[in-house]
């Protein structure tokens, strides 16, 4: 009875809910003809190229709108200058490719950092301490970004990176999650075990 119960709560997502199910990119939706920029690797969810530039920002989105929230997700980045980032609470801009929303940044000189994509364009959330500025390492990072009411705050491999809390009342504080891969030079994002519990 103790087994069924703990199986019971396991599956009505107190853990959380997966996103990806390490196989293919059902449930993620991509604007047509960005097909070719995102792919299933190894359990890993990979936008951007490491055989040509990519021409502009690309995003693969949930379906589903997201208010508050814990996201965790391991990302590592490979190439030449990469740059990438999570969407949160983020819509698509209609006929355009970009997404416009909070972006928990990803790349060298950005992880942890929380930037306002498409709308003030610039930095919200900066580094809270010296030792967030070297949370990340090579290879596969471990991501939390938990969002509840007008505040955010980012984890990388446990270090708290970013602690925001938004001021301007306009802002909306609910929207789509996506995964960027940024224009520039050949690389690779990788995304996995992605997971969000709703709060």
């Amino acid at each position: 009875m103790k087994i069924l119960a703990l199986l019971f709560v396991f599956s009505s997502g107190v853990f959380g809910q997966s996103l990806f199910d390490g196989k293919s990119l059902a449930g993620w939706t991509v604007r047509k003809g960005e097909e070719k920029y995102w792919t299933v690797k190894e359990g890993a969810i990979v936008g951007g190229s490491m055989k040509e530039k990519i021409a502009h920002n690309t995003f693969i989105a949930t379906a589903k709108r997201y208010e508050n929230f814990e996201l965790t997700l391991q990302v590592k980045v490979e190439g030449k200058n990469p740059n990438a980032g999570i969407q949160i609470r983020s819509e698509r801009i209609k006929d355009h490719h970009e997404m416009i929303g909070y972006q928990a940044d990803v790349g060298p000189g950005w992880w942890g950092k929380l930037y306002d994509e498409s709308r003030r364009r610039k930095v919200m959330g900066n580094w809270v301490s010296k030792e967030a500025a070297t949370a990340a390492k090579e290879g596969w990072n471990d991501y939390k970004i938990r969002c509840e009411g007008k505040r955010i705050r980012i984890w990388i491999n446990t270090i708290l990176t970013c602690d925001y809390t938004e001021k301007d009342d306009s802002i909306p504080l609910k929207g789509f999650v996506a995964l960027q891969a940024h224009s520039g030079p050949p690389f690779e994002a990788s995304y996995r075990k992605i997971s969000i519990k709703e709060l």
